[in-house]
C-alpha cells in the first residue's frame, strides 16, 4: 500500500515534466538508500522532493490537487505565482535549458478574444522592449503557447513600495527621497524613448534587496509617436489609478504627457512620507474630483520636521497646473539627488546603510571625494550595486485561476483536494527655507570638490538675492519690511551723544567759573 501510494504521486510528478526523469530517479535510488522506502502519504512525498529543491511549494500544491498539465509554457517551467492584476497574471518560471529565472506575464484565456486586451498586452510588450536602464524591468521575450499569450520579463526579488509602507508605515526621509529619485531615473529614460507611463504609482515601483528601484507594468502606457491610440480607439477617456491620477490626466488619459507622470510621481512620494494617498477617503469619483479641484492635505500636519526642500518638491511634483511642475523627470532627479547630498548621502545609498542620522556639515563633500577615488581605481562607474548572488525562494504558493495557465486535473487517479492558502507577501541638518526654490547644480569648468562646494554656496545666495531684487512684491523671509540690516559696533549716536554732553559740562564750568 505504501509504495502505491508514493508511486502515484511519483507518476504525477512524470507527468507533470517538472522534474526529468534521469534526475527524478537517480534521486529516488540515493533516498532508498539512504532512508528506505517513501512514506505513505502523498503530502510527506512532497514535502521530500520540495526538500531536495526538485519541486517548489505552490508546484506541489497544485500537484497534491490533482493538476498535472500547463507548467511548461514554450521554454519555461513554471515555479509560482507572483500576483495577479486585473489583464494579467505573474509567474515565476525558469527557463528550461539556461535555468535562468523570469517573471511570466500570461494574459488570461479569456481576454484573448478581447481585442482590446490583447493589443493592450502587445502595447506593453513593444513598450517595455524600447526600454533599457537600471531603474525599469527589462522585458526579454513576448511569445504565444497555443491560445495563451505570455511576456517574458526580468524577474526581481523584491517587494513593490506600496508593500513597504503598508507593512513599516512611512518611511524615512533620506530613503524616500532616494527611492523617488531612482524612480525619476527610468522615468526620465522612458519620456526619453517616447514613452508616457500613465500608471506610475507605489505598487509600480518595485524595489529589489539592494534597495535599487525599478518601474514596471507598462500595460498602459502611450508611445507618443503612434498613429493611433489604443484609448481613443475603444472610447476610453480615463486610464490610470484614481488614487495617484493627474489632473488632466482624469480628463482625457490620451492627452497625458511627461508632466502626468511627473504628478503620480509626487503623489508616489507623498505615499512614502505619509503612508496614504493625498486624497484617501471617498468614492472613485470623488478623489478623481478632489485631485482636480483641492489642494493636498500638507505632510506638515502628520510629519512636522519634514525637511522644506523635501517638502517642496514634493508640492511642485504635485501641482495642478502641469506648467507648474517640473518640466521633466531628469529635473526630479537632480533637485533630489543634489538635497541628499547637501546631506551627506547619495542616491543608491538605502541599500548601503540603515544609519538615518547625518554625517555632519561637510560630509557630503568628503564622500564625494572618496567616491571620485574609487571611480578613478575601478573600471566600472555604475552607480547601481550589483545584486548579490543569493539562492532564489520560491515565492509562497497561492490560490488562482488553474484555467488561465491550463493545469488541468489528473483524469485517471484522484487527488486529495488542495487547500485554500491565500497569497502571502511577495517578497538632518535643517535646510534654508530658500534654498528649497532653487537648484544648486550649476555647470562649470573642473574644479577640486572644496572649491565647487564652495563656488556653489555663493552662487546659491547670489541667487537668492536677485529672486528678490526681480520681485519686489513678494516678502523675502530673510529681510522683513522695516529690515535695515544689521549693524556692527557701537552706533554713531552714542558718539553724538557723549560729545553734547561733554559740551554741556564744560559749558556750565565755565559759567560757574566766570561768576567768580
Amino acid at each position: 500500500m505504501s509504495k502505491s501510494v508514493a508511486q502515484s504521486f511519483i507518476d504525477l510528478v512524470k507527468r507533470s515534466q517538472l522534474v526529468e526523469e534521469d534526475q527524478l530517479s537517480k534521486f529516488l535510488v540515493s533516498y532508498r538508500k539512504t532512508h528506505g522506502e517513501l512514506p505513505q502519504r502523498h503530502e510527506a512525498v512532497a514535502e521530500i522532493l520540495i526538500e531536495a529543491g526538485l519541486l517548489t511549494q505552490w508546484q506541489t500544491e497544485k500537484l497534491l490537487a490533482g493538476k498535472h498539465r500547463g507548467f511548461i509554457l514554450g521554454k519555461y517551467k513554471l515555479l509560482g505565482q507572483l500576483g495577479k492584476g486585473g489583464m494579467s497574471t505573474v509567474y515565476l518560471a525558469e527557463h528550461i535549458l539556461m535555468r535562468a529565472q523570469r517573471a511570466i506575464k500570461v494574459l488570461p484565456r479569456n481576454r484573448v478574444e478581447d481585442s482590446t486586451y490583447l493589443e493592450r498586452f502587445r502595447i506593453e510588450a513593444r513598450a517595455a522592449a524600447k526600454l533599457d536602464d537600471p531603474n525599469i524591468v527589462r522585458a526579454y521575450d513576448i511569445d504565444q503557447e497555443g491560445d495563451t499569450h505570455f511576456l517574458v520579463m526580468e524577474y526581481v526579488a523584491g517587494q513593490d513600495l506600496h508593500a513597504l509602507v503598508k507593512e513599516q508605515g512611512p518611511i524615512d526621509f533620506y530613503a524616500a527621497a532616494d527611492y523617488i529619485a531612482q524612480a525619476a531615473r527610468g522615468l526620465s529614460h522612458a519620456h526619453e524613448m517616447g514613452l508616457i507611463h500613465r500608471d506610475i504609482k507605489p505598487a509600480n515601483c518595485l524595489l529589489d534587496e539592494n534597495k535599487v528601484v525599478k518601474l514596471l507594468d507598462m500595460g498602459l502606457a502611450r508611445m507618443t509617436d503612434d498613429e493611433a491610440s489604443l484609448t481613443l480607439d475603444n472610447n476610453e477617456n480615463v486610464l490610470g489609478t484614481a488614487d495617484y491620477l493627474a489632473p488632466e490626466q482624469a480628463l482625457n488619459s490620451h492627452d497625458a504627457d511627461a508632466r502626468s507622470d511627473i504628478y503620480s510621481l509626487g503623489c508616489t512620494l507623498y505615499f512614502l512620507l505619509t503612508g496614504h494617498p493625498p486624497f484617501p477617503e471617498g468614492s472613485i469619483s470623488q478623489r478623481l474630483m478632489k485631485h482636480q479641484t483641492e489642494v493636498a492635505p500638507s505632510i506638515l500636519k502628520e510629519r512636522p520636521d519634514v525637511p522644506p526642500t523635501l517638502l517642496h518638491i514634493c508640492e511642485k511634483m504635485m501641482a495642478k497646473s502641469p506648467d507648474e511642475r517640473y518640466p521633466s523627470a531628469q529635473d526630479i532627479d537632480v533637485r533630489l539627488t543634489a538635497w541628499l547630498e547637501d546631506q551627506g548621502r547619495n542616491v543608491g545609498d538605502s541599500g548601503n546603510s540603515t544609519d538615518s542620522d547625518s554625517d555632519g556639515v561637510g560630509s557630503g563633500i568628503l564622500q564625494r571625494f572618496a567616491q571620485s577615488i574609487d571611480r578613478s581605481g575601478s573600471g566600472s562607474g555604475s552607480a547601481i550595486h550589483q545584486v548579490d548572488k543569493k539562492k532564489k525562494k520560491s515565492p509562497p504558493a497561492s490560490k488562482e485561476n488553474d484555467e488561465e495557465i491550463g493545469l488541468a486535473p489528473l483524469e485517471e487517479e484522484h487527488m486529495p483536494d488542495e487547500e485554500a492558502i491565500s497569497l502571502s507577501e511577495s517578497a538632518r541638518t535643517t535646510d534654508d527655507l530658500t534654498a528649497a526654490t532653487h537648484d544648486t547644480v550649476t555647470d562649470g569648468p573642473h574644479r577640486s570638490l572644496i572649491e565647487e562646494a564652495l563656488e556653489k554656496q555663493e552662487a546659491k545666495t547670489q541667487r537668492v538675492a536677485e529672486r528678490f531684487k526681480s520681485q519686489p512684491g513678494e516678502i523675502n523671509p530673510l529681510r522683513p519690511p522695516g529690515y535695515k540690516g544689521p549693524s556692527y559696533g557701537i552706533s554713531p549716536w552714542v558718539y553724538i551723544g557723549i560729545t553734547i554732553g561733554v559740551v554741556v559740562v564744560l559749558g556750565v564750568i565755565l559759567a560757574v567759573t566766570l561768576n567768580s
